[in-house]
């Protein structure tokens, strides 16, 4: 063997070697699917969209990849269905509905948005006529218009999905004819409802089922036949209280608006703080609480809202008169209101949501519980009886100033000159103006620099055309 070769199958050994000795490429492991889990139980109404609306963004906030509906419904209110069927179109990841064990009229379309639909072995679904909210039937002409969308709304989001949509059509139209090939499935006349076992039976060629994906015993089964035993994660959302009161609170927001922003007017008119500023605080809160157990609203309107009234009590406590300070903080406070009523997404640009309705319903709210405010504040002024609150809210008739001594004779400006050296208690804050007490009577008065609180004594410097110029004196 001549010497080349040698040298050759030298450096062949070595890199054997090498290769031998090198620590193995670590396998690729692929993450585990992420699932949300998603009851949809009882009547459709506005409690279950409040549910499935926090479950979808949640889910989408966590990066899922599967939103799975535990559906048991005999049906329920068609426009809350739709805005289901919306919120269900805005989730980027795949939907899968488990029929556990009843997805009747309403329930069966939401079961139709979805990409996948499995059922229990006793599962049923179908009869999905519009009927009114009391259960009787729909005028024949508005029968025929609901009957038309929604078959053609059905068509739409079945697309590719088999015989989907006629089955669909079936089960919401009885002169509907279910024909495939050359088997008639449903004649006209009547509705179609599925069994687990006929949604599971194939036809046409190639043979497919005719509605159903698979049928399973509980979610638990259907997740480990979808991705093997420890190829996901499933984490279940929770039903709480909270969605149930969201109902009532959400339809009454606009009264809540309006007597929590009364509530605080009040509140900016009159001296320290008390029960005023606290009822408004709660009508807000209240407010937020409802937007968020609605799925709308996240902490953040919350903080901007009591970042605003930081503003606001900043300038009524220590910048008295700058303006721009209040204003500042008002409108942060209003535009949070806005901001939490808003069915914003995550990852959908506000600019997206402008173009559309988000923030119609909110606006609309908020200018009825300005216009309640409003309504109320003059109704306060016309019909209250003079008394501990309007004193705080106007000036009397008994105070001495502008209204009584600028212009008027001159026994009432030197009784105010008269004044001047005099000793008194701020009755409310000046800030810079307000009202002191002298000698058991009260005038209006006003600070030169700085402010006084309420109960501070004062001490008369002066007089003006408005009434008096006061101190604050020494403790």
């Amino acid at each position: 063997m001549s010497l080349r070769w040698l040298i050759l199958f030298a450096g062949m050994l070595v890199g054997a070697a090498r290769l031998s000795a090198a620590p193995a490429a670590p396998e690729r492991t692929l993450a585990p699917t992420k699932v949300v889990v998603v009851p949809v139980q009882d009547e459709i109404s506005s409690s279950v969209l409040y549910i499935l609306r926090r479950g979808l963004k949640q889910a989408i906030e966590e990066k899922a990849d599967v939103v799975v509906l535990d559906m048991k419904t005999p049906g329920g209110a068609l426009d809350v269905t739709f805005d289901i069927m919306e919120a269900l179109a805005k989730f980027p990841g795949q939907t899968v509905t488990f029929v556990n064990n009843e997805a009747m009229s309403a329930g069966a379309f939401i079961a139709a948005t979805t990409g996948e639909i499995w059922f229990t072995p006793d599962g049923i679904i179908g009869a999905a006529a519009p009927v009114q909210s009391t259960g009787k039937d729909v005028d024949a002409t508005m029968k025929l218009k609901i009957t038309s969308y929604l078959k053609a709304r059905m068509r739409a989001i079945s697309e590719g999905k088999g015989e989907r949509g006629p089955v669909i059509s079936a089960m919401l139209d009885s002169e509907y004819e279910l024909k495939v090939g050359d088997v008639v499935l449903k004649p006209k006349g009547e509705l179609l409802s599925l069994t687990a076992t006929e949604a599971m039976k194939t036809y046409g060629d190639p043979a497919r089922p005719l509605l159903a994906t698979g049928i399973v015993k509980s979610v638990d089964e259907l997740l480990i036949k979808k991705f093997g035993v420890s190829g996901y994660s499933v984490r279940l959302l929770e039903i709480t209280w909270s969605e149930h009161l969201a109902v009532l609170l959400n339809r009454i927001s606009p009264l809540l608006l309006g007597l929590g922003l009364l509530a605080l007017f009040i509140e900016f008119k009159t001296p320290g703080f008390g029960l005023f500023g606290i009822a408004g605080i709660v009508c807000l809160g209240v407010v937020f609480l409802a937007s968020y157990a609605a799925g709308m609203s996240g902490h953040e309107p919350a903080l901007v809202f009591a970042l605003g009234l930081l503003l606001v009590a900043i300038e009524v406590f220590f910048l008295p008169g700058v303006a721009i300070v209040a204003l500042v903080g008002l409108i942060m406070m209003l535009g949070s209101l806005v901001w939490a009523m808003a069915d914003l997404w995550p990852g959908v640009p506000l600019t997206v949501e402008w173009s559309g309705d988000a923030f119609v319903a909110p606006l609309r709210d908020l200018g009825l519980g300005l216009a309640l405010a409003l309504g109320l504040g003059l109704a306060l002024a016309r019909f209250l009886p003079r008394g501990w609150v309007w004193d705080r809210l106007v000036l009397g008739t008994v105070v001495g100033g502008a209204a009584q001594f600028s212009g008027g004779a001159p026994d009432g400006a030197n009784a105010l000159a008269s004044l001047v050296g005099s000793c008194g208690v701020a009755v409310t804050a000046l800030r810079p103006g307000g009202q002191v007490e002298i000698g058991g009577r009260r005038y209006e008065a006003q600070v030169a620099v700085g402010a006084i609180d309420a109960g501070d004594r004062i001490i008369v410097s002066g007089r003006a055309s408005f009434g008096l110029v006061v101190e604050k004196m020494d403790a």
